[in-house]
Parts: structure tokens; sequence; C-alpha cells
């Protein structure tokens, strides 16, 4: 995809639907991006009942709600997402830049890493930079032609949310809309963006405020999430963000995790089990396309639950996971 950047030439300009379709599908990819490297640092952890586990656990599951909001608006707004596999290189985050943090919270949350690893200081520190919260939002952003320019996800939803706000108009409900936890949220109206135009818009920033309020950070920290956006079904801190769940991941008492084997260390074994990790990532990206383009894929679940279960086999034989 190109950048945007080369779009307009002005500082600032008005949001245009090609520009508001292109934040939403840096949206799209921000949001998916979280999720292998989420579940990787999860499936790391040997106890599944420990509190880091569960806390990691409940912030995947709302990652997925988020993808899939995020891809309901995409719809909404006249396109469907694409899925590519996500790169996971050094600090990199994509499409954000923390050097605009204000104030930077990478000093208090360093090291870090954005590569894929069990879950140790590294990881734990770049989730909690993800998720931050307590930046300076008190200005509106402004649109900005090249995405890295917001420091934040939140910032970059607020500038998302404004540019859906003038192209209301554009908005279309009930287009390829996708519902796959009404169950675990029994207080949220809806899911799915089913008016047009202004009443639409109305529930694109419902969806926009569950994102945000859940985990890409807006609402400071230790402040709850609200009742009205909270897992009603099977999370047992449903009021805790996912920064103050990460925060509370203890780090002065680490979790045992698999070891993990250097690679030139290797065995045709263990490169196999990465390569069918690969291949049943590979088929999950296909079959989110194909979810979000209107069509049922069959094996859309049982491919999500492989790409955990080859996760978790990796790392039961001391191998980083590799998408």
């Amino acid at each position: 995809m190109e950048t945007i950047k080369n779009d307009l030439q002005i500082q600032n300009p008005e949001w245009t639907l090609d520009l508001l379709q292109k934040h939403i599908q840096y949206a799209v990819d921000l949001e998916f991006w979280t999720i292998p490297f989420y579940m990787s640092a999860m499936y790391s952890v040997k106890d599944r009942s420990s509190d880091a586990y569960q806390f990691i656990q409940t912030a995947v599951n709302q990652e997925m709600l988020h993808l899939q909001s995020a891809s309901n608006i995409a719809n909404a707004y006249g396109f469907s997402p694409t899925f590519n596999v996500p790169v996971y290189v050094g600090k990199n985050v994509p499409h954000l830049n923390f050097d605009l943090d204000k104030p930077d919270p990478r000093p208090e949350y360093s090291p870090f890493s954005a590569e894929i690893g069990p879950l140790d200081l590294e990881r734990i520190n770049a989730m909690r930079l993800i998720e931050y919260p307590d930046w300076d939002s008190s200005d509106k952003p402004d649109l900005n032609p090249d995405v890295t320019d917001y420091g934040n996800i939140g910032e970059f939803y607020l500038a998302l949310r404004d540019g859906a706000d003038q192209l209301k108009d554009k908005l279309h409900g009930g287009v390829k809309q996708v519902d796959l936890f009404s169950n675990f949220y029994r207080n949220m109206p809806a899911m799915t963006i089913t008016e047009s135009g202004r009443r639409g818009f109305y529930q694109v920033d419902l969806l926009i405020k569950l994102i945000t309020d859940q985990g890409e950070g807006i609402s400071k920290a230790e402040e709850d999430v609200q009742e009205v956006l909270q897992n009603t079904a099977d999370d047992k801190r449903q009021e805790l963000s996912h920064f103050e769940k990460f925060i509370r991941i203890k780090t002065d008492d680490p979790q045992a995790t698999y070891p993990v084997k250097a690679i030139s260390e290797y065995t045709d074994e263990d490169r196999r089990l990465l390569e069918i990790l690969q291949n049943h990532f590979s088929g999950l990206c296909k079959n989110l396309e194909a979810l979000f383009n209107g069509e049922n894929p069959e094996d859309f679940f049982r491919m999500m639950l492989l790409v955990g279960a080859d996760i978790q086999n990796c790392w039961k034989h001391e191998i980083t996971p590799v998408f």
C-alpha cells in the first residue's frame, strides 16, 4: 500500500474518503499486529492459571473484538479490509511513532521489544507502551497524511473518529457486518453498524469508544472500563483496561516460561513445526479477509484454534514462533 504522505501536499487537509479508508485499514493492521504478539507471549507461560496468562488472554480476546469493530467500520465506509502477515522487527510497532508521545513513556517502560518472544520484561514493556493511556489528549488531533505522525493508538483513533464524523454522509449501515461477540457483551447496544449517515455514525462512535476504553488508551490509567463496554461473560476483572492488566503482571517475580533454543540448534522437526504454524496463519489471514468480505469461511474457528495450538507447540519444543 502506498503511503498516505503522497496523497496530499497541504498540511492538515480535510478528510477525503480515500484517506479515511486508508486510516481504517491501518487500524485493522495495528489491531491484527497485536494478536500474534500477545498470543505468543501468553502461550510461552507454563502456568495457564496464573494472573499473567489470564490477563493477556482476556486482552487477546478483546483485540479480536477490536479487529472485528475496525473491520465493521471499514465495510460501513465502503471497503473490505485486507489481512497480511504482520512483521515483528526491532522496536517497530506499525503506524505509530512513540517519539511523538507527550509525555514520552519509553523511559519508564524500557527495555522493550516488538519482536516475537516469550513473556519477559521486554515484551511486557512493549505491551504497556502499545496500550499506554496517560498521554496529553487535551487537543483534538488533526488529520496526519502520514499515519506514523501519531504517537499512540488513542490519538490515532481520535483522529479517525473525526474523519468518520466529517464523512458520515458516506456511511452505509448493514454492509458485510460481522458479530461474533454479542454473547460476551450483554450491555452493549450493538456490535455492528446497521444505520447510515448520522445515526450510523453514533454506532461507529460506540465501536471506537469500545476499542479505546478497553485498551488502546484514551481513558487515564486506573480508570475503570465503562460498564456498558465490559465483558459480562468470562473476564473476572472486566473493569480493568489492557494497560492496567499489563501493569499488574509482576516483573520482579517473572513467570516461568518455556526455554528457547538458539536458531542454530533447530532440528528438521523444529523447522517443520514452524512451517505448519506459518501455513495455518496464512490460512487464517485468508479466512479473515473472506469473513469481512461477506463470506462465511467454514474453517475459520478451526483455523484460529490451530494457530493457538501451533504457537504453544513451538514453545514446548523450545523454538520461538515465526509467522
